[in-house]
């Protein structure tokens, strides 16, 4: 898998809750500081964990349907699905240690 999809209010559904490897979500915009800071981290995250995990990014200005039913009020937000549900919700900017720590045991 690797590289970052980009999702949209039309394709979560599918990408997202429909896939059937976990899907790391990130939730960002483009005036968003922390954001940019997060952003390769998750990047790099998904590039080592490969087949094991998939990476999607959602701008929440140009989709705001979604982040509206999920509840996104701050960014950076990462919610990690497994089988369709959410199974994991971070918010802020964290190191990569410390983000893996949360994903790992999802990941097993």
């Amino acid at each position: 898998m690797g590289k970052p999809v980009e999702v949209s209010d039309q394709t979560f559904d599918q990408e997202v809750v429909k896939a059937t490897t976990p899907v790391l979500v990130d939730f960002w915009a483009a005036w968003c500081g922390p954001c940019r800071m997060v952003s390769p981290v998750v990047d790099q995250i998904g590039e080592e964990q490969g087949d094991k995990l998939k990476i999607a990014k959602v701008d929440v200005d140009q989709n705001q349907d979604v982040a509206g039913r999920l509840g996104i009020a701050s960014i950076p937000t990462l919610i990690l699905y497994k089988g369709g549900q959410p199974v994991e919700r971070l918010v802020g900017y964290m190191p990569k240690a410390r983000l893996m720590e949360r994903i790992q045991p999802h990941l097993k």
